[in-house]
Parts: C-alpha cells; sequence; structure tokens
C-alpha cells in the first residue's frame, strides 16, 4: 500500500511544477501551454522541462508562454520569442541546422576517424616481418659452422 502511495507521489511530481494560479481558464490553450513547456528546457535546471522544474525561472517562463499564448500567438510563434530571448538552448530538442547540425555530427564522425585510425594501426602492427636475406658474411659464417 505504501510502495502504491509512493509511486503515484513520484509520477504526479511533474505535475505539481505548475502552480494554480498559472494554469489558463480556457482548457485547450492550457493544454497547448502543457505541451510547449514540456518542450522548453529549464535554464536552471539540467535538462528538465520547464513543466517539471520547480525553479523561478522556470515558473516565469511557464507564465511568458501562456501569456503568449493567450495574446494569440501560433505554438511556433511561442517557441520562435523564446529562442529569440533566451537562445536554441532552451529548446530540450534542438534543430538540426547550421552549427547544430556539424555538432550532431561531429561526435560520430570523430569515432569513425578514430576507430579508423585504429584500425590501420592494429592491421599494420600485426603483419609478421618476413626473414631477410643474409649477407656474404652472414652466409660465409653460417656455411663454417656447418661444416665443423
Amino acid at each position: 500500500m505504501i510502495r502504491a502511495l509512493l509511486i503515484l507521489l513520484m509520477l504526479a511530481g511533474p505535475a505539481w511544477s505548475v502552480e494554480p494560479d498559472e494554469i489558463l481558464d480556457d482548457p485547450v490553450l492550457e493544454d497547448r501551454a502543457r505541451e510547449l513547456s514540456k518542450g522548453l528546457r529549464c535554464l536552471v535546471c539540467r535538462n528538465e522541462s520547464i513543466d517539471e522544474s520547480n525553479a523561478d525561472l522556470a515558473r516565469d517562463m511557464r507564465i511568458l508562454v501562456r501569456e503568449r499564448l493567450v495574446e494569440g500567438d501560433s505554438d511556433d510563434q511561442v517557441i520562435e520569442f523564446l529562442v529569440e530571448r533566451y537562445g536554441e538552448f532552451v529548446l530540450l530538442n534542438p534543430t538540426l541546422t547550421g552549427s547544430n547540425l556539424a555538432l550532431w555530427l561531429a561526435a560520430p564522425g570523430m569515432l569513425l576517424f578514430g576507430g579508423g585510425i585504429a584500425f590501420a594501426y592494429l592491421r599494420s602492427r600485426s603483419k609478421p616481418a618476413g626473414p631477410e636475406a643474409l649477407s656474404d658474411d652472414e652466409k660465409a659464417r653460417l656455411s663454417q659452422l656447418m661444416n665443423d
């Protein structure tokens, strides 16, 4: 019984972040605000959406989202406004354009490059050394030892 209660409390935690005075009267706008808030990063917390965060800045951002929606902005306009104001870091799922694309591709590219270097090194290292031809002095010494 206690475990079930604890699980319910843990699941309901993010819902407590949005305070009653923030909730809009229009349920459609509130649903839109909640969906937008889930995709926006709290700039104080680490990888936590503003919908889940209890930070003051997250609260201010939630209120700002709701104000923009009430003014009639579309979802894209709200996101664009917040990106202009706080930078692209505010998006939990950043866009795959420009410098972000370079960042997304750099890690796999460096992994493949490093793997290629390691493969080439190990492949060149595993080749057995072939026998070298004997010099004339060595041949003479060998024939002398074999005749004795």
